[in-house]
Formats: structure tokens, C-alpha cells, sequence
């Protein structure tokens, strides 16, 4: 197994703000990762960064081997991205919508057999004719992230998915996520503790910019003597007085992230 993500010293700067500040990060082909934190932490410019929406101040980061910068047509065919501000044609039927995603990125041929084929694997059937403006939150976010992974992509972006949807809305979608984890790499941002526990095979705990920790829950709760993630998160941002991040010790070959960059107390 190879890696899908790999960053060294990712940056990117806005004026006198610093949004991202020095990721390094190996995401492994088929891995579920959660990048985690409050608002402003940034996990929303991360995902800009890695699927060539905003260019890198520093760093470099690649795509299943493909330079965001200089590769960067060759990234944005291998990405899909289900954007925080859900991203569906308000005016347009669900089929509709996914048509166009379809036509985009597949052959004529493939086009309409997996149009049909997205719909039922997410449950829109009844809903395929209705305009999108007609839809609940939590469907017009299922219908967002069909229309992510409709181009068969190698790795899925998903933006803060279940922001605003009440509890039922949220579980189900997290069983939608579930299902996609054996056909690709993904890549979620959140700020909910228990969506990320409950979803992510490693958690990347982000503040203000900068990586406070990563690794799966076992190894930060091994880190930080606490149990849950709540607990966790807390224990390590109250530690973080200077700009040193912290990572979970364990280290695989597919993951030089994962060293220590920091030592708790």
C-alpha cells in the first residue's frame, strides 16, 4: 500500500495571517483521517491547499505522487471535494445535478449507468425529480458528497459534512461515509470530537494553524493519559504554550508523521 497524501512543510499565509503553519502529514491509500479543531484552525485551508483551489505559501505537497503546483490538472482529476458550504445546484433536479458531475468526469458511456448507480447507493430515489432547493439540509449534503465521489475519484475531500444537521441527520450521513472508506481515501474535516472518534483510522488535532498532535485515538490517549477524545483535545491544548506541535510516537513505514516533534509533561 502506497500513500494518497503526503505534505512537508505545508504553509500558506494571508497578509499578516498565518492559516497553515508547517503540515507534514502521510496519508496512506484507503485511510480514513480526520483533521480536528474549532473554528479557524485550519483544516477548511488545508483542503483548499490540497486540491489546488489556493496555491501553498511554503512546502510541498503531492497526490498519489502528483504535485499540487505542478500537477495540478492532473490533482484536481483525482480529488473530489464536498465543500463546506454545500455545493449543488439549487435550480437543478438530484439527477440533474449528479448528471452534470457525471458528464464532467466520465465517459459518455459510464455516464449515465453511474448516475443511476449513485442515486441508490444513497438512497435519492425518491428524490431524483425534486428540485435541490426542495431537499432538507441533511439530503442536500448526501447529494453534495454523491456529486464528490460520482467522477470516481482516488481521494474525497469532505468539508465539515455534517455542519448544521441535527443528531439523526448527522448519524446517518456518518453511515454514507462509512460505506466509501473501502473504495478510497478520505480526507474529513470536522470540529465535532465524537464524529472524528467515531469515523477517523487517525486523528490530526489542529489549532490556530498549527498540528498539535496526530495518530490514531489509542496513541493520543497513550499520550495524553486521558480516555476520549474530548479529554484528549483538552489535555493537549492546554499543554500547547509555544509553537512546537506534538505527535503521537508511533512510527509505521508508510507514515514518517508520526515521530514525536514534541514531548508532553
Amino acid at each position: 500500500m502506497g500513500y494518497a497524501i503526503k505534505t512537508e512543510g505545508l504553509i500558506k499565509r494571508y497578509k499578516d495571517k498565518t492559516a497553515v503553519a508547517g503540515l507534514t502529514l502521510t496519508v496512506n491509500e484507503g485511510e480514513l483521517i480526520a483533521l480536528l479543531g474549532v473554528n479557524g484552525a485550519g483544516k477548511t485551508t488545508t483542503v483548499k491547499m490540497l486540491t489546488c483551489l489556493t496555491k501553498p505559501s511554503e512546502g510541498k505537497a503531492e497526490i498519489m505522487g502528483r504535485d499540487v503546483i505542478k500537477d495540478s490538472e492532473e490533482v484536481k482529476r483525482l480529488v473530489g471535494v464536498s465543500p463546506q458550504d454545500t455545493s449543488v445546484a439549487e435550480n437543478l433536479t438530484v439527477k440533474e445535478n449528479l448528471e452534470f458531475m457525471a458528464d464532467l468526469y466520465l465517459p459518455k458511456e459510464k455516464s449515465a449507468k453511474a448516475v443511476e448507480k449513485t442515486i441508490k447507493a444513497f438512497g435519492l430515489e425518491e428524490f431524483k425529480d425534486k428540485k435541490s432547493k426542495l431537499l432538507s439540509g441533511g439530503y442536500k449534503r448526501k447529494l453534495s458528497i454523491a456529486m464528490a465521489i460520482i467522477g470516481e475519484p482516488k481521494v474525497l475531500f469532505l468539508d465539515e459534512p455534517t455542519l448544521g444537521l441535527d443528531v439523526l441527520a448527522r448519524r446517518q450521513l456518518w453511515r454514507e461515509i462509512e460505506a466509501l472508506k473501502k473504495n478510497m481515501t478520505i480526507v474529513l474535516t470536522t470540529h465535532y470530537m465524537e464524529e472524528a472518534q467515531a469515523l477517523a483510522d487517525r486523528i490530526v488535532i489542529m489549532n490556530e494553524g498549527r498540528v498539535m498532535a496526530i495518530g490514531t485515538l489509542e496513541e493520543l490517549e497513550n499520550l495524553t493519559g486521558k480516555k476520549g477524545l474530548e479529554d484528549v483535545f483538552v489535555s493537549i491544548a492546554e499543554k500547547m504554550e509555544d509553537d512546537e506541535s506534538v505527535s503521537a510516537p508511533k512510527k509505521t513505514e508508510d507514515d514518517e508523521s508520526v515521530s514525536a516533534a514534541g514531548k508532553m509533561e
